[in-house]
């Protein structure tokens, strides 16, 4: 695997979401059935359960990334989806590329209670 394999990208991408103030967790990005169908192919052993949550694709105008992202209630959603933008464009940089597309959605909001503050 080279350094700039997807899955190694993948998974310095996702090193450096959750390293992002305000973000707690991050989820498999897709759709509810493209997840369900990679939870069977993890079951079925296809697929390793290791594999990095975030997608990466590497086309010619850069890399395109998607991620879905658990948030701190205590950190407002806008400054950190701009935080976590930042550090994914700062991950990829660190490798010698560039951002075509960041796409991050906040699935969920950790509550109040369950916060740090």
């Amino acid at each position: 695997m080279t350094a700039t394999s997807p899955t190694v990208i993948a998974a310095r991408v996702e090193a450096a979401i959750l390293g992002t103030t305000g973000v707690r967790t991050v989820y498999r990005a897709g759709s509810l059935l493209s997840n369900l169908v990679g939870e069977g192919a993890i079951a079925l052993g296809v697929r390793g359960a290791d594999e990095p949550l975030v997608a990466v694709a590497i086309g010619d105008d850069g890399v395109e990334v998607e991620a879905s992202l658990g948030i701190d209630y205590a950190v407002g959603a806008v400054e950190t989806l701009r935080a976590a933008r930042a550090s994914v464009v700062d991950a990829l940089a660190t490798e010698g590329l560039v951002a075509a597309a960041v796409v991050l959605t906040i699935a969920y909001v950790h509550p109040r209670e369950a916060s740090s503050d």
